[in-house]
This record gives C-alpha cells, structure tokens and sequence, in this order.
C-alpha cells in the first residue's frame, strides 16, 4: 500500500493541492493518466481521505494567495528607492515644469496604480552626450527604479533637420554618414551609463529586476513614412499660431539671420515622434530639458487631438554654474561622457573643483543618495569646507555612474575615495 501511495497518490495530490495555484502563476501540469486516477480515488475512498485533502488544499491555496498578496503590497511600499510618484522627485529640485498642471491629480494616481512609459529623446549631434544631458539620463533612471518603462529616443532623423531650442544660429548640416555614426556613439553612452547604474548602483539584483531600457532610433519610422501623410496627421491637427508662438521660434523670428522652415518644422516632427510611441509603446509621459518646454507642448496637442487622450510633459532644469552658465557643446564647455573624448580622471576633476555653493545641488540631482543622507554630507562638509568632503563624495558618485568600476583601478585616484561608495548609495 505504501508503494502504491508513493507511486501513484504523491505525483497527484500536488495537482489537488496546488491546481488552482499553477493555473494562475501559469505553470504547465503534469498529465494524469487514467489508471493514476482510479488508483487514488480506490485509495482514498478506502482511507477517508477526502475531507483532509479538502481541507488541506484550501489551507495552502489561501497560504499562496496569502503570500502573493504580501509580495504585492511588498512590491508597492518597498518597490524600489524611488516612489512610484516619481513627482515626488521635486524633493531633489529634479524637475522644473510640467504640463499640463490640470491632470497632476490624474497623474498621481495612474503612475501609483501601474508602471507607466516614459520616453526621452536625444539628438546625435555630436559623438557623444556630455553632462548637460546628464539630468535627463538621471530623470530617465529614477522612473526605472520606480519601476516604469523607460524610453531614449535617438533622433537619427531629427538630427538632420535640427533643433533651434536654445540656438542663436542654425545648427551645422551633418551627413548622413556622421548622423550614423553618432548613433551608435550616443546609444553605446546610454547603454553604458545605465549598465552601471545597475551593477553598481542597483542593490535589488535579481529580487526586483529593472525595467529594461529601449534605445530607439526616429529614423526607422520615419523612412516609412512619406511627407503626404505626415502632413496629414500632424499638419492638420498643429495650429500656426501656437508653433509661432514657441520661445524657439520668437527668438530667432526678429535676428538677422532669421528661422529656416527646417528649423520651425522640428518641432512638428518631436511631436510625431511622441504620438508615434504613444501609439507603440503607450508612453503617456515625456521628459526633456526646459527648453524642450514648447515642443514638448506642441506634442501634447498633437496627441490630444488626434488621440483624444491626455499625456503628461515633465522638464528638468538646466545644469548651469553660480553665474547661469549651461554646460553643454552649444556653451563652448563640453564636459563629454565618453572617455575618449574627456577622460575619467578630467571628468572626476570637474565635479571635484565645484563650489561650495553648488555641491549640495548637484549631489542632490546627479546622485542617488537619500536627501537625509545629503544632509548629514553636508554638514560633514561645512565641518571643514577646505577638504571638500562633499564635492569628492560627489565626484565619486557621478564618475562611477559614467565610467563605472574600472576607473577606480587608475592610480591617480585615491583608494580612500571609493571606499565612500559602500557608505551611501
């Protein structure tokens, strides 16, 4: 009987027991034959088995919902070290605007109830991104510790046409050959920035995987796409008042050298570019520097009307210096994120020669650690300003990120420095 039971009974009640629990979690069931079961019911007829199975069963189904709804709450309270809210980001000083402000209630509670998708774009104008999209990148990776699907948008075709936002001039025409190659350039940064992000940075591992990144390229759809029906579907749903209107344009409308109709149509294609991964990828959000603010803007009208729904543009401010300088290529200062262009060692540097006045904003939106935490550096820092505590805490943090751990190895830096990274992340 025993051998019986052992044979026939135990590759079965884990059926009983647990049936409802594989269908849900959608594990494959083993196949019973007949014989299997006309043995068991034999046996347990005989032994009055029936109700302890009943008994049993519902005792361990209630104890796997049980747990699975412990690791939902888990998941919501403790999901990552930012809050689903990621509008509460504010606390970091990491956003400057959003759009439309009507919608933040409805906003609030869609990014608590459910991941949402968030896209940025960045235009390959050069061979690599430099620390003036490095907010953006930041903004990108805290909705993907929040657990939201993240976008960067590589403008291979945008590149082509350019963005007037923030330009005195018209920017310098690129080949097609450089715009590709620049591609490739920025997606490699990105790729890079947010692999260390998670090896270093991401102490959850396998527990609570991030959301993958999507690096796409605007090019793909827009070579299938002939100008009729562009037109089309963005002509007719963008109004020319409200483009004129756009900061970008006003700006460059009253110069001598004046606006080229490439440059007023870019914002026509940013837009595009949304409704087209909102179409996709249902991506309800948009993050962009503040100058991105208009066409962000024009997007939001576009996928309103041709949609009938509401999205959400988010803006981060300006990296600038104590005097409001930018740093980016267009102010003449690149500090860039690939090493070949400024090294690990000159990066590190720049962010070690920051202010006093300055440090406390930058770790604050440039790293990771926990606004208390940046309080007590603070305070560490103010203690002895003339070690610069805080600007080589910063300094560590920001390099690691961009570089990762094999610059450590580089014996201009101090072993002492690193040893900070264990302490706050």
């Amino acid at each position: 009987m025993f051998t019986s039971f052992v044979k026939y009974v135990l590759p079965v009640l884990q059926i009983i027991l647990f049936r409802d629990f594989y269908d849900k979690t959608g594990y494959r069931c083993l196949l019973i034959t007949v014989f299997q079961w006309m043995v068991l019911h034999d046996i347990c007829i005989s032994f009055q088995m029936y109700p302890l199975i009943k008994t049993l069963r519902g005792t361990l189904l209630v104890g796997c919902s049980l747990r699975q709804a412990c690791h939902r709450i888990c998941f919501q309270q403790c999901r990552s070290y930012t809050s689903r809210n990621i509008l509460k980001l504010s606390e970091r000083g990491i956003w400057a605007d959003r759009f439309p402000d009507s919608n933040t209630n409805k906003l609030i509670e869609e990014l608590s109830k459910q991941p949402q998708t968030v896209y940025s774009g960045f235009d390959p104008t050069a061979d690599s991104l430099h620390i003036g999209n490095l907010l953006v990148i930041m903004a990108l990776l805290h909705c993907q510790r929040a657990g939201h699907s993240v976008i960067a948008l590589v403008g291979g075709a945008t590149a082509q046409v350019g963005d007037p936002s923030g330009r005195s001039s018209e920017r310098p025409e690129l080949s097609k050959a450089e715009v590709e190659t620049n591609v490739k350039k920025i997606s490699e940064n990105l790729h890079r920035v947010f692999e260390n992000h998670k090896q270093i940075f991401w102490n959850r591992g396998d527990e609570e995987p991030l959301p993958p990144l999507r690096i796409e390229n605007n090019l793909h759809w827009y070579k299938r796409l002939d100008v009729v029906d562009f037109l089309r579907i963005t002509g007719r749903n963008l109004r020319m008042g409200d483009m004129l209107s756009r900061t970008s344009v006003q700006s460059r409308l009253n110069t001598a050298e004046g606006l080229s109709f490439t440059e007023f149509s870019y914002q026509a294609l940013q837009a595009y570019d949304w409704l087209y991964l909102h179409n996709k990828f249902n991506c309800t959000l948009q993050i962009g520097g503040s100058d991105q603010m208009g066409n962000i803007h024009t997007g939001y009208q576009l996928i309103s009307r041709v949609n009938k729904t509401s999205v959400t543009g988010l803006t981060v401010p300006l990296i600038t210096n104590e005097s409001g300088d930018k740093f980016g290529k267009s102010a003449g200062n690149p500090v860039w994120l690939d090493s070949n262009k400024t090294s690990p060692f000159d990066f590190y540097q720049f962010f070690v020669r920051a202010k006093d006045s300055e440090v406390e904003k930058y770790i604050l939106l440039l790293t990771f650690i926990p606004v208390q935490d940046v309080k007590k550096i603070m305070e560490q820092h103010w203690s002895n300003p003339e070690k610069r505590h805080a600007q080589k805490i910063l300094a560590e943090k920001v390099t690691l990120l961009v570089h990762g751990r094999k610059f450590s190895n580089d014996k201009m830096f101090s072993r002492r420095w690193f040893s900070i990274c264990t302490t706050y992340n």
